[in-house]
């Protein structure tokens, strides 16, 4: 592909058209490529710049819009910022560029962030990636706050997370936001389940340390669905069926999974779990359709699925 290119800008008269019918014979790398960059700095900056624009508005297919893309990532400016989060928007394929184009514009770290925020999967997966490398302060907060949604591909990036954001002393303040500490129980129940993916509970040196600090802000918090379900698969993985190569041995968290599920079993949050099942709340649904979630105080009793 680099040398395509550079045939392509050393002829004057090419237009961007002919580059994206010529695009379809060579492998173009959704991840940045040394060589393409390399060939988009040794041509005139204004006609790669223009290319690689004309090629993500007009391209029709996957090559030429990667390949357009490519070239914003390497000579781009910040008038492609929203140009590349709309494309970027399709992230599983074009987040990996997307998030590299973003990073290296001004204010790169607030329009990454704007991405991380409404892709998921994959995408999520670079989006993070790229924010936790950047470390700016300004979107630190989000980080500690919305990184992981809940997706198994989350493992991949909750290290990068709570190194970056430094958890522990965050959940371990004196004054803590429920934001933060929902996120939390979202990073530990992420860490119960990452083995062979990232960072795993066993090997994270604060998880005690934020494990308490979660249980005993959920004690003194309003239940709620999300909540509970987040507290009763945290008790579930921390137990003797939980993944070993991710918690190591199951008696190391007896005390903390106790406590969830004495937390579990008060009035309060019982009824909040059944006024949720009633309500047909997706987390509870799947919840009740487990053995484990059928063993629970709320739940105790419910008839097995047909």
């Amino acid at each position: 592909m680099a040398l395509l290119l550079d045939a392509h800008f050393a002829r004057g008269s090419a237009s961007p058209g002919e580059l994206a019918a010529v695009c379809h014979d060579v492998h173009i790398p959704i991840h940045p490529d040394e060589h393409i960059t390399a060939a988009a700095e040794r041509a005139d900056g204004r006609r790669a710049r223009e290319t690689g624009r004309w090629l993500v508005r007009h391209g029709t297919d996957r090559c030429s819009v990667t390949l357009g893309l490519a070239l914003i990532a390497a000579v781009g400016t910040a008038d492609d910022i929203r140009r590349v989060q709309t494309i970027g928007l399709l992230s599983d394929w074009f987040g990996p560029l997307a998030a590299h184009a973003l990073a290296r514009l001004p204010g790169g770290a607030e329009a990454v962030a704007w991405l991380a925020e409404r892709v998921t999967g994959w995408g999520r997966v670079y989006a993070v990636h790229t924010l936790c490398r950047l470390d700016d302060p300004v979107t630190r907060p989000w980080l500690l706050r919305r990184a992981c949604d809940g997706d198994f591909l989350n493992a991949y990036f909750v290290g990068d997370v709570v190194r970056t954001t430094g958890l522990h002393e965050a959940a371990t303040a004196s004054h803590v936001d429920d934001e933060i500490m929902d996120h939390a129980g979202r990073i530990l129940l992420v860490m119960t389940g990452s083995s062979g993916m990232g960072a795993t509970l066993s090997r994270y040196p604060h998880a005690e340390a934020v494990l308490a600090a979660h249980l005993r802000h959920l004690t003194r918090t309003e239940p709620s669905a999300g909540r509970y379900c987040t507290a009763a698969s945290l008790a579930g993985n921390l137990g003797e069926d939980g993944d070993e190569g991710s918690i190591g041995p199951a008696r190391r968290w007896r005390h903390h999974r106790d406590g969830y599920l004495s937390l579990l079993a008060r009035d309060d949050w019982c009824g909040v779990a059944r006024e949720a099942l009633a309500a047909k709340d997706p987390g509870i649904l799947w919840l009740v359709e487990t053995a484990w979630g059928r063993r629970l105080a709320a739940f105790a009793g419910r008839p097995s699925p047909q």
